[in-house]
């Protein structure tokens, strides 16, 4: 009897000491979380927060319905009908609510020193990318950066923004743009390149933007692949001949895996040369592809349309007031016929969190 009261005893304390060590392991979680100062963004629609509201283009989102699911129904640039990656991951790393763009002319200086996105929508690593809607390039989004870092000082001052900086968490997500814009849809590109070839000279721009970055300061950078590229419901549209028989595009999904295999090995390599760097790559592809293949154990039951209009090819200016959008917003993975909705963000920033974090 004495003995099984002591392995009962000896239990006990085992239990209490593992919810001990998981309480504390939590905690030093959340430290961890909170110890990035400021979150700058780069790239495209996907975390463009606004900043081609305050540009001349037509590729913008300032306008019903979008922003349907954002706080009091607000549209505010946003390509999605509520919040972005880079709300969520600022929101659950204790930085800020939301990221402003840099762009906003009442940008306060409290929001600078937290943290900014430089992203436009329609942006990518190629220039003939920006050429036709007029957008921001990635490499003038490095400009901006620059202005930036310029008004960080006067605020803080040169020490203390040099420290903001480089403890900053740098997110990276562009190049989908590119291959739509320039070698699938109007294949301009595929004239001087096969798709390897393009590949490589995308990421060799993706390289060069990364080294001038880190050169400014930058030294946590994640970098976002390109996600199933042929399950867009606007790529599925334009290869169909009947919306019926609309299916994700194989050749499409293949490049963008080979792309992705590319781009993790030339960002595992970096950082040997950016001495002090940590770059990571942010897979995308799998999860956004696991949602197209099991929609149900995400709750979606619409993976190749969009929640606005019919889903089929509606986007920017052909998402507007006047378009009808779905009931609930939550049940579609798109919103419209190239972005994700709010719901397949939210999905996609835990498993973010859970890799890196």
């Amino acid at each position: 009897m004495a003995r099984v009261n002591y392995l009962i005893a000896a239990l006990s304390l085992q239990i209490v000491w593992s919810l001990y060590m998981i309480k504390l392991c939590s905690a030093s979680d959340l430290k961890n979380f909170r110890s990035f100062p400021a979150i700058l963004i780069f790239g495209d629609s996907t975390v463009d927060t606004g900043n081609n509201n305050f540009i001349p283009t037509i590729i913008k989102a300032n306008y019903s319905p979008y922003g349907k699911d954002f706080p009091n129904h607000i549209a505010t640039g946003r390509f999605s009908n509520g919040k972005l990656i880079p709300d969520m991951v600022a929101s659950r790393l204790g930085i800020k609510e939301l990221v402003p763009p840099f762009l906003d002319p009442k940008l306060s200086n409290d929001d600078v020193k937290t943290g900014v996105s430089f992203a436009s929508a329609g942006s990518g690593f190629d220039d003939l990318t920006t050429m036709i809607y007029k957008v921001i390039p990635m490499m003038m989004q490095v400009d901006m950066f620059k202005n930036y870092i310029q008004r960080l000082t006067e605020i803080v001052g040169v020490d203390e923004s040099k420290k903001i900086i480089g403890s900053a968490l740098v997110i990276l997500s562009a190049g989908t743009n590119d291959f739509t814009k320039n070698f699938y849809d109007l294949p301009v590109r595929k004239l001087q390149y096969n798709i390897s070839g393009y590949q490589d000279f995308i990421q060799d721009r993706l390289q060069s933007f990364i080294e001038e970055i880190y050169e400014l300061g930058c030294r946590n950078i994640v970098v976002a692949g390109l996600p199933p590229i042929g399950c867009l419901p606007i790529q599925e549209t334009i290869s169909s001949q009947l919306p019926l028989t609309r299916i994700c595009l194989e050749d499409q999904n293949s490049d963008s895996i080979s792309y992705n295999q590319k781009l993790s090995k030339l960002l595992g390599n970096l950082p040997s040369q950016l001495h002090g760097s940590t770059i990571l790559y942010a897979d995308i592809y799998t999860p956004l592809i696991d949602m197209v293949n099991n929609p149900h154990k995400y709750g979606f039951e619409h993976t190749n349309t969009g929640c606005c209009g019919t889903g089929l090819a509606e986007v920017a200016p052909l998402c507007n007031a006047l378009t009808p959008t779905c009931e609930d917003s939550s049940k579609y993975l798109f919103w419209d016929s190239v972005h994700p909705t709010e719901a397949a963000y939210k999905f996609m920033t835990e498993l973010f969190l859970k890799q890196f974090l």
